[in-house]
């Protein structure tokens, strides 16, 4: 699902301009067997079933599997679900599954609202849930709420497990009918093999192709006809340097490259266009670091992150342990159920013992607990490494899935920081201290660093939150992925403190570090201008893209012309990239805000009305789309999507500060006042704000409250030279002779090269 509180938004406030950023991670419509076209000289995808001849065991390890039922059509042998006239009910309606002339069909609430027949044309998964397809017009396919629970044979509705505080109704955004359940661009590409999407943005539709419905041989392995080519000739006349003909190399790599092998379905990201088989992962992916709402503020994941953001900031990954290590690749099962999947490294005598996990074992008297989820854990379960050290819990209503950054527990830090921990996890009626007592008792006091802690402390602002961060990024001994999430975190707590260290950082190897690096600079002087200018030919899509996206607002002249060509080009790849993800809401607004910093109003505004249209809840979109009808100087279109905005988000206060500022271009001063202060309530840090009322005030002639308001936006922002400047008109209006000459020499001793030099000494010195 797309993430709303990650959207853009233009501003009237101080000549801040929106820059676009790279939506979400989406895709795709007519869905076919039909493979793409390719020139001569490209290998081509020709099907798993060239691989068999060669590769049978492995070919029957992937049968069954998970990749193998990944998506299906739609018939007696794939669809388990019961449709012998079964119902539930939900949302005060009954719906209910049936067969008829060989046909699955569900009835249920459709676009409309009312109840509506559907047929299955498709299967998506198998176990522990399995999930169904129906057709729409515009080349969609839908999943539909009403799930199979194949664990326990029962049929339940996805939005009453997953959307429990609220009913979901055919005009949300979350609805199975709307574009959040949307097959093409949500679930596609990670369920079937060259995949690709197919979406027009002109018209909304999509032509969906696939190779193979399922995830089979080459969605790994990569397009198999050269290796056709190369098993062909006698063993003599084989190329020995060439990977077997293949494009992808899957053995003789790092634990990183393994890892990278599996990023594109294995993680929450966002993408730039179909996925192409690329030894960069961020040519085509740009993976979500363990921040932000899908995760505790520890890493440990909270939402949905399909194992790399969690996995990659462990310490298996740090030592160089890989997908294979305890998994089959083919058969994608662990390669043990019990303990022997960690004893293949770590010494049993050691850890599989009663002095380690001080859990009783399998046969002992006592009795069994029920975790917080519900999960009932019997006596000896408290043995097995994955329950302390991979917690798991509950995706998608009945999807059990384990943590993969491989923890200790850490009860200590649930009192610190809030996050979970695995002995409170299945001992929730007992308390936090509880479980730090029993940690002490075990293991002693000591506890090493955690990264939480930085990240926590950053979000104070405070020095200490700075230096930590700084430490974290320049100690290689923290993961990459970690040290990635401190530059993200510089970037958004520290700006003027950071810049020289995100403008270091975009020369860092780690593609992590570099686009959050990036993606994080704020480019507001020249030194950081010339640093985006610089990547814009960049051997890295991402990096080209991003680049694009920071300079989409800077005016053309203010390009150095030897530039100009490179940005060209790479504007060109960022607004393939929007439109590649246009398809969803988000992608829609940020295609608008690029065609807005392009000066092609026209088309700004029919793609802010159309992502408006595709999810009413993004009440953002209504501040850019105010904007644009300003600067067209129509001004009550301006006024209404305003009002309704704060009608919906009335705590915001840089809107507020943007209303009042509206108001105050109308010359409703009293209203403008009005909206200054309540936002004043919501935004006290905005120094700007401070500065806005304080004028206000003057305009009224009330000196006492321009000079409390100049003082506070002067606390908060002591280097900015207009507010001081402000102070000294004011002074001098009010003929405030010794206040006047006090804050002129201040003026002088803090910005000895100030422009107005002569006449502030005139005023010391009159």
């Amino acid at each position: 699902m797309e993430n709303r509180n990650k959207i853009e938004r233009i501003s009237f406030i101080a000549m801040l301009v929106a820059i676009v950023t790279v939506p979400a991670y989406m895709l795709i419509n007519t869905y076919s067997d039909t493979p793409d076209t390719y020139h001569d000289n490209e290998a081509k995808y020709v099907g798993r079933e060239t691989c068999v001849e060669c590769h049978l065991n492995e070919y029957n390890e992937w049968e069954g599997s998970h990749h193998d039922k990944a998506m299906e059509h739609a018939n007696d042998s794939t669809v388990l679900g019961d449709f012998n006239n079964q119902s539930i009910e939900y949302n005060g309606m009954t719906h209910r599954f049936y067969k008829r002339d060989g046909k699955f069909l569900v009835e249920t609430d459709g676009e409309s609202g009312e109840l509506e027949e559907f047929e299955i044309k498709y299967t998506f998964g198998f176990y522990p849930l399995q999930q169904y397809l129906v057709e729409f017009d515009r080349g969609r396919l839908q999943t539909l709420a009403l799930t199979w629970d194949s664990k326990d044979s029962a049929w339940y509705h996805m939005a009453e497990v997953i959307y429990t505080d609220e009913m979901i109704e055919s005009d949300n955004w979350l609805h199975w009918t709307n574009q959040a359940q949307n097959w093409n661009g949500m679930c596609a590409d990670c369920h079937s093999t060259n995949l690709v999407k197919g979406y027009d943005v002109e018209n909304d539709t999509y032509n969906t192709t696939w190779s193979e419905i399922d995830v089979s041989c080459e969605a790994c392995h990569g397009p198999a006809s050269k290796h056709l080519d190369w098993a062909a000739k006698a063993e003599y006349a084989r190329d020995e340097h060439n990977n077997f003909g293949l494009e992808v190399k899957t053995s003789g790599i790092d634990n990183k490259e393994y890892v990278d092998l599996c990023v594109r379905c294995h993680t929450r990201r966002g993408s730039l266009s179909d996925f192409e088989h690329s030894a960069d992962i961020y040519n085509h992916t740009i993976p979500n670091l363990p921040s932000g709402e899908n995760y505790h503020i520890d890493g440990q994941i909270l939402d949905e992150d399909y194992v790399y953001g969690s996995f990659t900031q462990s310490k298996m990954f740090m030592r160089d342990v890989q997908c294979n290590d305890c998994h089959n690749v083919h058969s994608t099962e662990r390669l043990f159920e019990d303990n022997r999947l960690c004893t293949q490294c770590h010494r049993a005598d050691d850890y599989d013992t009663y002095d380690h996990h001080f859990h009783k074992d399998y046969g002992a008297t006592g009795e069994a607990v029920i975790a917080d989820d519900g999960v009932k854990f019997e006596v000896g379960e408290g043995t097995r490494c994955i329950n302390c050290h991979m917690p798991a819990q509950f995706y998608m209503g009945v999807d059990y899935r384990n943590d993969h950054s491989f923890r200790i527990p850490r009860p200590d830090l649930t009192e610190k920081l809030g996050t979970p921990n695995a002995c409170n996890q299945c001992h929730p009626k007992e308390g936090t201290q509880w479980a730090i007592d029993y940690v002490k008792k075990w293991h002693g006091i000591g506890r090493p660093a955690q990264y939480g802690t930085a990240f926590k402390e950053a979000q104070s602002g405070s020095q200490k939150g700075f230096e930590e961060l700084v430490h974290i990024y320049n100690d290689e001994v923290y993961p990459e992925i970690i040290r990635a999430t401190a530059i993200q975190q510089l970037g958004m707590h520290y700006q003027s403190q950071s810049k020289d260290i995100l403008l270091k950082a975009l020369h860092n190897f780690n593609g992590h570090i570099r686009f959050n690096a990036l993606q994080n600079l704020v480019v507001d002087d020249n030194k950081s201008l010339n640093a985006v200018l610089d990547l814009l030919n960049d051997q890295t899509k991402s990096i080209r893209v991003e680049s694009a996206s920071k300079l989409n607002a800077v005016p053309q002249d203010q390009i150095p012309s030897k530039y100009r060509e490179a940005l060209k080009n790479a504007k060109k790849e960022y607004l393939g990239a929007l439109k590649y993800s246009a398809d969803f809401p988000t992608g829609k607004f940020n295609l608008a805000n690029f065609y807005y910093n392009n000066q092609d109003l026209d088309k700004a505004e029919e793609f802010y009305k159309r992502a408006l249209k595709q999810d009413k809840e993004l009440h953002a979109i209504k501040i850019n789309l105010a904007l644009l009808y300003n600067s067209k100087g129509e001004h009550q279109k301006t006024e209404l999507l305003l009002k309704d905005y704060l009608e919906h988000m009335p705590e915001d206060g840089n809107t507020l500060f943007t209303y009042a500022l509206f108001l105050s271009e109308r010359k409703r001063y009293d209203e403008s006042m009005e909206y200054l202060l309540k936002a004043a309530q919501y935004s006290p840090n905005n120094a700007r704000l401070m500065y806005n009322i304080a004028m206000m005030y003057d305009f009224k002639n009330n000196l006492k409250d321009a000079e409390d308001y100049l003082n506070r936006a002067l606390k908060l922002n002591p280097d900015e030279m207009s507010y001081h400047v402000g102070l000294l008109n004011l002074y001098m209006k009010y003929k405030e002779t010794a206040k006047s000459k006090k804050v002129a020499q201040e003026i002088l001793t803090k910005f000895p090269n100030i422009p107005d030099k002569e006449q502030i000494q005139a005023i010391i010195n009159q």
